[in-house]
């Protein structure tokens, strides 16, 4: 399979090949939806926190005596009846909300997503996205030329401090490391931007996995 490449000027300067292996496979709706609920879920921390009866303070000594007193017997007020008690089955900070989803089902998944990518021209591939000092402006101009319009995300070969700069005031584009490339992020972005280098990383990263 082959892909035009292009330079930062909107230019093309070539083709490049891609394998059929990651960017040629079938859909599956239910596998991605699947791995999508599944990386959510693990990236999913647990705020809200209460403290039940044996967490809260006070309560060591029995409120009063146990007969005579006329009033119901108690024995702590700790009790979640009493106000400032413990709290019956609230949520608390050491729930789990992880799913687990093997390896293979991850990347297949992914490998869905930049197939059907490809094929809707979703994918842009450049020589080189490199600049020598960070600008807004020429990223703003170079996404114009390519009619950028939508939600785009930026995989970047390395990391590059200039690139992450120049385009961290632009709100429709976000960027990530190639290797980091997930089903999530590319669910949220319409159109994928990524460089030779970026390519090579994520063949380099999932080659093993079928």
């Amino acid at each position: 399979m082959k892909i035009k490449v292009y330079n930062l000027e909107g230019q093309e300067s070539g083709q490049m090949d891609l394998s059929e292996r990651i960017f040629d496979i079938p859909v599956n709706e239910d596998l991605i939806h699947q791995v999508v609920v599944s990386q959510m879920a693990n990236s999913r921390v647990a705020i809200a926190d209460t403290k039940d009866r044996g967490e809260v303070s006070g309560g060591g000594k029995k409120p009063w005596k146990q007969k005579g007193t006329g009033r119901a017997r108690h024995g702590s007020s700790r009790s979640p009846i009493w106000k400032g008690g413990g709290v019956t089955f609230g949520p608390t900070s050491d729930r789990n909300f992880s799913k687990k989803v093997n390896k293979k089902m991850k990347a297949k998944a992914l490998f869905m997503i930049l197939s059907d990518k490809l094929k809707e021209n979703k994918i842009m591939v450049f020589e080189k996205m490199e600049l020598e000092k960070p600008s807004t402006k020429k990223m703003i101009s170079f996404l114009d030329k390519m009619s950028v319009k939508s939600k785009a995300l930026m995989a970047l070969g390395d990391r590059d401090r200039n690139m992450i700069k120049s385009v961290s005031n632009i709100s429709n584009v976000s960027t990530i490391a190639g290797d980091s490339v997930n089903v999530v992020d590319l669910m949220k972005n319409d159109i994928l931007i990524v460089s030779k280098e970026g390519i090579r990383k994520i063949e380099e990263t999932y080659k093993y996995e079928f």
